[in-house]
């Protein structure tokens, strides 16, 4: 049988048709040669999600968005989400699926895997969504927070701009400048006490602390107890000698206490006075000197 080149060129065609679309559904990243379960998702904004985007479970790529349907006929209800994952996959009950924007641009799908063990869901069935802030939606709210901060900064700027022309504060530096030289200054003058006139005070103290310690030694070798008893003999000696200067049995204690014998001593000694002032005013009434043998009347 001569197959004709019109039906060559057909089966070619054909051919290549098919090859180019597993082609695509490869490249679109869908499974041709495996059995794939279907689960749909309703998100309230798709976030420019598109098909063919990879489909993660808790950060893992277990299938591929397969198709978006949006309901024309209800506007504002949201967006279906159509997705296909590896046969067997189990998806317990509680799994919630979330959309990551990427900083630049797209979006990812990632499915929070529930912790419910003994029920799934089946395919067909559809995942609950929930929103997810996201990075960008995150730096969007911060940006309010940071447009603040720019203008306390900008303020803070203005403020220092102005403090830095005031010439008080140009006084202030120039006073710190020579209080810091003041103090360099007594920094310098303090080590210099330390190197020399510490140590000589502190050789000072130690010979005095030598000189101490010697007396003491020497104090302790001294007999205090014999000069003791010799002082306390002294004293008692005294304390006699002052009875006896209070008592009128001696000669003593009479001129110290008799107070007849002290009128007649004075007196006598007043006496002896008048006489000689007169023996000095009248000589010659004492004394008679003869030159020639002759007595003079």
């Amino acid at each position: 049988m001569t197959i004709s080149r019109e039906v060559k060129i057909g089966l070619t065609g054909i051919v290549a048709l098919v090859l180019l679309f597993f082609t695509i559904k490869f490249l679109q990243g869908v499974s041709l040669f495996s059995v794939q379960d279907t689960y749909y998702i309703k998100f309230k904004n798709a976030k420019a999600l598109a098909k063919s985007s990879p489909v993660y479970a808790d950060g893992y790529n277990v299938g591929i968005v397969s198709s978006l349907f949006y309901d024309y006929e209800h506007p504002g209800s949201g967006v279906v989400v159509e997705i296909s994952v590896e046969h067997g996959m189990r998806v317990p009950v509680g799994t919630v699926a979330v959309l990551d924007e990427a900083m630049l641009g797209g979006c990812t799908l990632n499915l929070l895997m529930g912790h419910n063990p003994s029920e799934r869901l089946a395919p067909g069935d559809t995942i609950p969504s929930e929103a997810n802030n996201g990075l960008m939606a995150k730096a969007a709210s911060v940006v309010p927070k940071l447009e603040q901060t720019l203008a306390k900064v900008d303020t803070l700027l203005t403020t220092l701009n102005t403090l830095a022309a005031d010439p008080n504060i140009r006084a202030i530096l120039q006073n710190a400048n020579a209080l810091t030289a003041n103090l360099d200054q007594s920094s310098r003058d303090l080590n210099r006490l330390l190197e020399k006139d510490v140590p000589q005070m502190t050789q000072t103290f130690t010979t005095a602390g030598q000189n101490v310690v010697a007396l003491t030694d020497s104090l302790r070798r001294l007999d205090l107890q014999g000069t003791l008893s010799k002082v306390d003999g002294a004293v008692a000696g005294v304390e006699q000698m002052t009875k006896q200067l209070n008592s009128t049995d001696n000669n003593v204690g009479l001129l110290l206490n008799d107070t007849a014998l002290y009128g007649n001593i004075n007196r006598t000694v007043y006496d002896a006075g008048a006489l000689l002032e007169d023996i000095k005013a009248n000589p010659r009434r004492y004394i008679n000197v003869s030159v020639f043998g002759r007595k003079q009347k």
